[in-house]
């Protein structure tokens, strides 16, 4: 199999080297076809409106690119905001909005909402899972001291599922209860998939609404039965907390769904032909 080209840091430079650039490529982006002008009605060649990101047609009809996406009304110049996007489209656990503040000179608080802004792009609706599928249920944040794992003092509970082989989807859920666990099992797996768990008791009774069930029992130092593990839904745990824990810290409750998109999105993408990056650019 071929190996996914990389999308480099020359890549980037060379296609967008300035804001003009960048609008550029918004504009064919949004418009495909050319942008239509209701005076004229009918699409027609408009230029680039000197030192403002708007278009205008030779009727004075203008449109801005910018117009309904995160940049709308933002001073942050255009290059910045695509090299954001470079940044944590390339680094496999993230790019921190420190790490922003410092090679672009922006406010922290500008850089924050920078890739705060950026995540909202990522958000997607996930297949429904079939065949294999490994659920979990892990704990983000909290204190450092105390009990560790389920029932850690102050840790926000995170609910995952991921098909071997496929996608993973992960949700921040207020416990991990059956009658809370369960609605999200059963509105994205098929019925025809074997679920593969640890020994938590909320994972009981699976068989019962109709799915094939098979688990190890982790407190025993069980592994792998068979084809039963949660090898792939850990090593997704394990990619999430390194880059929360070692790129951003620490993340609030109100925002770590965001985050969690953000890794779900790389992970979901992992195998895509077309650069991390590009598909970061097609979400705008």
């Amino acid at each position: 199999m071929n190996k996914i080209r990389e999308y480099t840091q020359n890549d980037f430079e060379k296609a967008f080297s300035n804001d003009d650039a960048c609008l550029e490529w918004i504009k064919s982006h949004k418009y495909p076809d050319g942008i239509y002008c209701p005076s004229c009605d009918k699409v027609t060649k408009h230029h680039k409106v000197v030192n403002r990101p708007v278009y205008e047609c030779h009727c004075g009809h203008q449109v801005s690119p910018l117009a309904n996406t995160i940049f709308h009304k933002s001073t942050t110049p255009l290059k910045k905001w695509f090299d954001a996007m470079y940044e944590m489209a390339t680094t496999r656990s993230g790019f921190s909005a420190m790490a922003l503040q410092r090679k672009h000179g922006v406010t922290y608080k500008t850089a924050w909402r920078m890739f705060k802004q950026i995540r909202t792009l990522l958000d997607e609706n996930p297949n429904i899972f079939t065949d294999e599928v490994e659920v979990d249920e892990t704990y983000i944040g909290g204190k450092r001291r105390g009990t560790r794992g389920r029932g850690a003092d102050g840790k926000t509970p995170v609910f995952g599922i991921v098909e071997r082989q496929g996608h993973v989807m992960a949700s921040v859920v207020t416990n991990v209860k059956r009658s809370t666990v369960f609605p999200i099992i059963t509105d994205n797996v098929s019925r025809d998939a074997t679920i593969y768990t640890d020994e938590f008791p909320t994972y009981n009774h699976l068989t019962t609404i109709g799915f094939k069930h098979a688990r190890v029992n982790h407190s025993a130092k069980q592994y792998v039965a068979g084809k039963a593990h949660t090898n792939n839904i850990e090593g997704f745990w394990s990619i999430l907390k390194r880059g929360i824990t070692g790129v951003y810290h620490a993340v609030s409750p109100k925002y770590l769904q965001s985050y969690l998109n953000e890794y779900v999105f790389r992970y979901n993408h992992r195998k895509d032909d077309t650069p991390m990056f590009c598909l970061f650019l097609e979400r705008i």
